[in-house]
């Protein structure tokens, strides 16, 4: 017999033999809660710039990707299979009814999940997620209403889907960040497909900018033209699964994934192309060479890029009161290292270093956000996936 035990890192197994003392051993095992990790475990970490505390709020997700804060302080979170659940007082609720089919194979499936900037009065959310088409897969938006109840989705429309669909099922993006006047920007990787992120009249390998109904705002490059799509905002990205703007300034940030290395971050721009798969600064993961070198006119160079890999899953802009020595700093959450990165600024917006926290405490880390309240909150992209809060331990 054997029973699988999972903590907030990784699974472990116990074997036993069926007779009357290994039952009775069983038992009592179930019965304690053998699982060493659970919900509201909490442990302490150092940093460069004081002592934080980790705090697991939630376990038992299957693949969660993303995590936002409710105006009541509740956590509204996706799990890749195609739920949405709340996380309240410490309880995860059954699966709200009405998300849109989405198609949940490899890389594919329920991703981001963004409350409109005026969700306290019109209960709007936004969805990003795998769905079937003539020719395979691709990405699509959603928005709709979350019941009062919580228990369902209404008046569900798809107010966005990527012009060309195929087979691969990788590289969909496509996390979701609001403009101060309330569009949304989010982006969709190649699909595996390197070339098409250097054609305009596709939107793999894009960012891309809506409004809120999915009509084509008037800043668009392409708006009107027939140089390119009207909703792409940028082009020549990888798969760009982070995207989000600073606060303070309205700056528009996204991370991707590079190839075996060249992972980016971007300050995109309209109408601007930002290179891939001409240059990079990673390798093919044969280890072959990857088009013309790291620089070509007419391309932009990122913010700061990783060689190695580090597998970027979301950036955020720390600008919260809990952390007030972060101020400015980026975030970045990382699956292939299993950690958290933090990216310090001068006050030009600069990088000027890096402190990596968390390696391999966790599991694959999906998403990070700032909580109202100044903490941090990131799910972990696991089979058993969890909810984590990260604060600010007392002094003493």
């Amino acid at each position: 017999m054997r029973w699988e035990c999972r903590n907030n890192e990784k699974p472990y197994r116990i074997r036993a033999v069926l007779t009357p003392s290994t039952v009775a051993l069983a038992a009592g095992l179930l019965l304690s809660a053998a699982c060493p990790a659970s919900a509201q475990e909490t442990r302490q970490f150092s940093t460069k710039k004081g002592t934080v505390l980790v705090e697991t709020l939630a376990t038992g997700l299957e693949h969660p990707w993303a995590v936002e804060v409710l105006p009541d302080g509740a956590l509204i979170v996706t799990e890749r299979p195609g739920r949405v659940r709340i996380l309240r007082d410490g309880k995860l609720s059954e699966a709200i009814e009405g998300v849109p089919e989405v198609v949940a194979r490899g890389q594919g499936g329920l991703l981001d999940v963004a409350l409109d900037p005026q969700f306290a009065k019109n209960r709007t959310l936004y969805l990003s997620y795998a769905a079937r088409g003539d020719g395979g897969y691709g990405t699509a938006v959603a928005r709709a209403e979350l019941a009062e109840d919580e228990r369902r989705l209404a008046d569900v429309q798809e107010i966005f889907r990527m012009n060309k669909f195929t087979s691969p099922s990788h590289h969909f993006g496509a996390r979701i960040a609001f403009d101060r006047d309330g569009s949304l920007f989010f982006g969709i990787g190649d699909r595996g497909d390197d070339e098409r992120a250097q054609d305009p009249r596709d939107h793999a390998g894009s960012i891309l900018h809506i409004n809120a109904d999915g009509s084509i705002p008037a800043s668009n490059p392409y708006r009107g033209g027939t140089e390119g799509r009207a909703e792409i905002w940028s082009i020549g990205h990888r798969n760009p699964q982070g995207i989000t703007f600073d606060p303070a300034n309205g700056t528009l940030l996204t991370v991707e994934h590079g190839s075996r290395g060249g992972d980016e971050i971007n300050n995109p721009l309209p109408g601007r192309n930002y290179g891939w798969p001409v240059i990079t600064y990673g390798r093919d993961y044969s280890g072959a060479e990857i088009g013309e070198g790291t620089a070509k006119e007419g391309m932009e160079q990122p913010l700061y890029y990783w060689d190695p890999s580090i597998a970027p899953g979301a950036i955020a802009v720390y600008r919260g009161k809990m952390f007030p020595e972060w101020d400015g700093d980026l975030l970045v959450a990382a699956l292939k290292y299993q950690l958290l990165t933090r990216l310090e600024r001068d006050e030009s917006g600069a990088i000027i270093g890096e402190e990596r926290l968390f390696d391999g405490e966790f599991g694959r880390l999906r998403d990070v956000i700032v909580a109202p309240d100044g903490a941090l909150l990131m799910v972990t992209d696991e089979e058993y996936g969890a909810v984590l809060r990260v604060s600010k331990a007392p002094t003493q």
